[in-house]
C-alpha cells in the first residue's frame, strides 16, 4: 500500500435538474462562496487555477488546477492537480429520481512534506476530513441550487 495515495469517491443526490447542477460545478471560482472548506480559487486563465481547500484538520492544501475535460453533453468535469496533492478529479451529473446524481472521484497522491510524514499514522484521520468536506460541500451546494 502506498499510504500517500488516496482514491475518493462520494456520489451527491440533488434535488435540481443536472444542467443546472453542471453549471453550478463548472464555475470553480464560485466555490467559494458556498463550500466553505475551498478557501480560494483564483483563474489563471480559461482552463487553469489555483485552489486552496482547508477542511477541519489544520493544514491547507493549494494546487494547481488544470482542466483536461469539460463535456456539458455527458455532464462530465474533469481537471488535473499538481501542487500539494498530485492527481486528477472529476465530477459526472447524471439524471438521479427527481433531480441530478453530481458523483466525485479523486486520485490523488499527497506531495506536503507535512502529510507524508505523518501519513501512516494520519490516514484514517486525513480520509476523515476529507468525508467531511464532502459532506459540507453537499450541503453548500444544496444551499445555493435553492438561491439560483
Amino acid at each position: 500500500m502506498e499510504w500517500n495515495h488516496y482514491r475518493f469517491l462520494s456520489v451527491w443526490p440533488l434535488p435540481a435538474p443536472p444542467a443546472i447542477v453542471y453549471a453550478a460545478l463548472e464555475r470553480a471560482e464560485d466555490y467559494p462562496r458556498w463550500w466553505p472548506q475551498v478557501r480560494a480559487v483564483t483563474r489563471l486563465d480559461d482552463g487553469t487555477g489555483v485552489i486552496t481547500i482547508r477542511s477541519a484538520l489544520p493544514y491547507a492544501l493549494t494546487s494547481t488546477v488544470r482542466e483536461t475535460r469539460r463535456d456539458p453533453a455527458a455532464g462530465v468535469l474533469e481537471v488535473t492537480l499538481s501542487g500539494d496533492i498530485d492527481g486528477w478529479a472529476r465530477w459526472t451529473v447524471t439524471p438521479g429520481g427527481p433531480g441530478a446524481l453530481a458523483r466525485y472521484d479523486q486520485e490523488v497522491r499527497v506531495r506536503k512534506p507535512l502529510l507524508r510524514r505523518l501519513a501512516v499514522p494520519g490516514r484514517p484521520l486525513f480520509r476523515l476530513n476529507h468525508r467531511l468536506m464532502m459532506r459540507a460541500g453537499r450541503r453548500g451546494l444544496l444551499r445555493h441550487l435553492e438561491a439560483v
